[in-house]
């Protein structure tokens, strides 16, 4: 996370961990947050493992399930963590305070990443 948070626009990179029918964080770079357990289905990070999909919000003040973990943030990317037989372990979670901060070359290098993780979490 520290090394993505050294990435332009990146001014808040972390990992959460699905257990159960939470996501909870973990490692993390940036502001402080009080979303230390989202619910799926609640706000970009739950939705994503609800959907099952990556999610790329250019603005997030276009949403009303969005949960703030900074007033600067306008921009998010969730990448989902999957098993190799595609069951979500958790995910990427990187905020940005500019509008559409992220695009196909952000979601392509944390899926990349997210493999790596995955791999890892299944040792």
């Amino acid at each position: 996370m520290q090394l993505l948070s050294e990435l332009p626009g990146y001014n808040w990179s972390g990992v959460y961990r699905l257990e159960g029918a939470d996501l909870l964080l973990d490692e993390y770079v940036g502001a402080a947050t009080d979303h230390n357990r989202i619910p799926i289905g609640t706000g970009v990070c739950g939705t994503a493992v609800a959907e099952n999909r990556n999610v790329v919000v250019e603005d997030v003040r276009t949403l009303d399930n969005y949960l703030a973990c900074s007033l600067e943030t306008r921009s998010e990317i969730v990448v989902l963590i999957r098993s190799e037989d595609h069951q979500v372990l958790g995910q990427i979670d990187i905020d940005g305070h500019e509008v559409g901060a992220f695009g196909e070359s952000d979601e392509a290098l944390l899926e990349e990443i997210a493999t790596i993780l995955a791999e890892r979490w299944s040792e």
